[in-house]
């Protein structure tokens, strides 16, 4: 999965820490992360030109034990709240936006879903 973004150093840093993944060795203008496991999908960050502009199409949703924690962290690492997106009658997930604005979900999951 590429991720079109301004700056693909600093949007691929806060991803690997949020997803407890490594930023791979630059060999490119392309910058990526470990991948978890067989079968994921990688992640790539990708410089543009162009600003985002609207809600993006394709988002990630990310699993998690506890939201409420998970929403503080990340807030931590540098994203944003997105509370026009967000439910307010769903305490089993949150929208958040990362540092260039796009869009991602935490999502309550049982210990086995994860």
């Amino acid at each position: 999965m590429t991720i079109d973004c301004a700056d693909p150093v600093r949007l691929a840093r806060f991803w690997a820490d949020l997803l407890g993944l490594q930023v791979r060795p630059r060999e490119s203008r392309y910058v990526a992360l470990t991948r978890p496991a067989t079968g994921t999908p990688e992640l790539v960050f990708q410089p543009v030109p162009e600003e985002k502009a609207g809600k993006v199409r394709l988002h990630l949703d990310i699993g998690v034990h506890d939201v409420d924690a998970a929403r503080r962290r990340a807030l931590e690492l540098g994203a944003s709240p997105a509370g026009d997106l967000d439910d307010p009658g769903d305490d089993s997930l949150v929208v958040l936006r990362d540092p260039e604005g796009n869009e991602f979900c935490l999502i309550r999951r049982a210990a086995g879903e994860l």
